[in-house]
């Protein structure tokens, strides 16, 4: 009996100086974390072209999905926060440039090493980087520029774009393929509509040196639309672009179209 309680004992110690070690073995350690966005329409696959009906009986067809994604930053088990460095926080995740499944990939290099439990994430541009100027933005100016992702009669940024047609058996008249323009964002400071998203993982995501995990991050879109605010296209918000009324509308919908669908420790 003493020998199994001291056999027990040694290996409880054991144990506790390996995960010591381990912990240890993490300074200074940093890895790779990829964000997967999958956009769907409920518990379809989104593909362009292709007709979706909203729950008013409505329906759409797009040919255009993009929206920004910034300020990404995640949170481990202890509570510590690792914000990826400003001057590259920015990202256009754009479904034309999604692989054959439709997944489009933020890569996050020199990550610091850690069990993270969740991540955050603005959509569109915060006030403060704007307020920076063009100096501040860096190259994403130009890339954002290049996307479509800037006013053009406006300042600021267009946190979003949809761009297609739209049907509509409760407008008077009835619409069969009207003109869909959702190109919501901020204006100057006089309208701030930038949002940020919180997302807990279901398992923990382990950044190592030697793992490269990802986050499946899944998009329903169609909560654009049948969301916090469910929207008719026949009562404007087949054109939002600058409005105060129409676009935080939109804005907080789309702050509710994220979720984990699930996590890859590679």
């Amino acid at each position: 009996m003493k020998i199994t309680k001291i056999a027990l004992a040694l290996l409880l110690c054991v144990s506790i100086i390996s995960c010591s070690s381990d912990d240890e073995n993490l300074e200074g350690q940093t890895g790779t974390l990829t964000l997967k966005f999958d956009n769907a329409v409920g518990d379809q696959d989104f593909i362009f072209g292709t007709s979706y009906t909203k729950s008013n009986g409505e329906s759409f067809k797009l040919t255009s999905l993009k929206y920004i994604i910034s300020n990404v930053r995640v949170k481990d088990s202890k509570g510590n926060v690792f914000t990826y460095p400003s001057s590259s926080n920015l990202f256009i995740v754009d479904e034309a440039n999604g692989n054959n499944a439709g997944e489009i990939f933020i890569t996050l290099n020199d990550v610091d090493a850690a069990d993270y439990t969740e991540v955050t994430f603005g959509i569109g541009i915060d006030q403060e980087r704007y307020a920076l100027g063009a100096d501040g933005q860096g190259d994403f100016l130009v890339q954002a520029q290049a996307a479509g992702m800037m006013w053009a009669w406006a300042t600021g940024y267009r946190f979003m774009r949809f761009d297609g047609t739209y049907s509509s058996s409760i407008a008077v008249p009835a619409v069969v393929d009207g003109s869909l323009a959702l190109h919501m964002g901020s204006v100057g400071t006089s309208l701030d509509n930038y949002k940020e998203v919180t997302l807990t993982f279901p398992n923990t995501v382990r950044v190592r040196e030697t793992a490269q995990p990802e986050i499946h991050i899944k998009a329903d879109i169609s909560k654009v639309f049948d969301g916090t605010t469910s929207v008719n296209f026949a009562d404007g918000y087949n054109q939002v672009h600058t409005s105060a009324e129409t676009t935080p509308v939109i804005a907080n919908n789309l702050k509710g179209i994220f979720e984990v669908h699930h996590v890859h420790n590679n």
